[in-house]
């Protein structure tokens, strides 16, 4: 199977549709008197165990991976496992994204607010969350690079390459001494 890397633009356009719709809602929660801005302390701290767990299986599947088939450890990496490594990682890139857009839209209109100790603590809470998401989606993009496989030992291999280049040499040398 061949997957394809996520483009960097999947994610800008992810958070720029999350920082409108963050922006949005913080606007509409200001003109209807509702308090639709912030987070609970907990969403940052969930988000983060996600990262750092994905984050730990991008480089155990990676580790698996660029090992010499001979001398690999007993202990077998789960095909299926590394293959739902690699879209926990695709995930985290776009929903980071969105999230990180959705709480940074939240901040901009309210930080007009800020001295009032209720948008204070929401604003906080956001940027908190926000920089979060950020690094989610920094490692879904690493992640992502930790779960793609070293070259078979096709043509495109590096070394494959060498043996043919040396191969076609000698073949050709012991074609003119005949």
């Amino acid at each position: 199977m061949n997957v394809r890397r996520t483009p960097w633009w999947h994610a800008a356009i992810a958070l720029v549709l999350g920082l409108g719709a963050g922006a949005g809602v913080a606007v509409l929660g200001e003109s209807s008197g509702t308090t639709l801005i912030g987070t609970p302390w907990f969403v940052p701290v969930v988000l983060g165990v996600i990262g750092v767990i994905a984050l730990v299986l991008a480089i155990n599947v990676h580790q698996y991976a660029a090992t010499d088939p001979k001398k690999r450890p007993k202990t077998f990496v789960n095909p299926s496992v590394a293959f739902n490594t690699l879209v926990l990682c695709k995930a985290m890139i776009l929903a980071g994204a969105a999230l990180a857009g959705w709480y940074g839209g939240q901040i901009i209109p309210t930080i007009t607010h800020i001295e009032g100790s209720f948008y204070e603590q929401a604003v906080l809470q956001c940027a908190v969350t926000a920089a979060v998401c950020l690094a989610d989606m920094v490692i879904g993009f690493v992640g992502e690079w930790l779960c793609q496989l070293p070259p078979t030992e096709g043509p495109e291999n590096p070394k494959m390459k060498e043996q043919q280049r040396q191969g076609g040499l000698a073949g050709a040398a012991a074609k003119t001494t005949r």
